[in-house]
């Protein structure tokens, strides 16, 4: 799979350098999908300093994210956004893979 399956807007690559501004030197967010929530997988975001070989890497503007090659298949033609509501500031992934959703829009199923 190659980087351009996976995109990160220019909001969410601000929003990821401001928060890696913070961690140690080094941090990448990195992404995956885990099975669970209330539609069968959910979205995980979370730090990490060590890159393993197989993952995919998406750097764009400062901002870098890892990407498991597990998580890779089920993330495929995914964009990465940071949207800013009324009801809270979060990460949003559109993805079309997804074949239902939840609320939250944190879980989904294929």
């Amino acid at each position: 799979m190659t980087e351009s399956q996976v995109t990160v807007t220019d909001r969410a690559a601000a929003r990821i350098s401001e928060i890696l501004a913070d961690e140690a030197p080094g941090t990448k967010l990195r992404v995956s999908v885990l099975g669970g929530g209330c539609s069968g997988f959910q979205y995980d975001f979370g730090f990490d300093v060590s890159q393993q070989d197989d993952d995919l890497v998406i750097a764009r503007d400062g901002a870098t994210v890892l990407i498991d090659p597990v998580s890779l298949p089920y993330l495929a033609g995914s964009q990465i956004d940071f949207v800013d509501e009324l009801i809270g500031a979060a990460f949003k992934i559109t993805n079309p893979n997804a074949t239902a959703s939840c609320g939250c829009g944190t879980s989904f199923s294929v």
